[in-house]
């Protein structure tokens, strides 16, 4: 199974901001996630308290967080 995104308006104005480091990790953690969302080194998992709503961390620094 291969997932496609949607980006909020929200996530477009804070990837801006960040450096392009953190673009070039952020762009391959994409990749990743839409290939394995389970894989270890994104370390997924449901936000306590929500049903739909996961995050997944892109360094130890920038999280993802997925409507699902």
């Amino acid at each position: 199974m291969h997932y496609e995104f949607t980006y909020s308006d929200r996530f477009k104005k804070h990837y801006k901001k960040v450096s392009s480091t953190e673009k070039k990790q952020i762009a391959g953690k994409l990749v990743l996630l839409s290939k394995a969302p389970s894989h270890p080194s994104l370390r997924t998992k449901r936000i306590q308290g929500t049903d739909r709503l996961f995050e997944s961390s892109a360094n130890m620094d920038v999280r993802i967080i997925l409507v699902l």
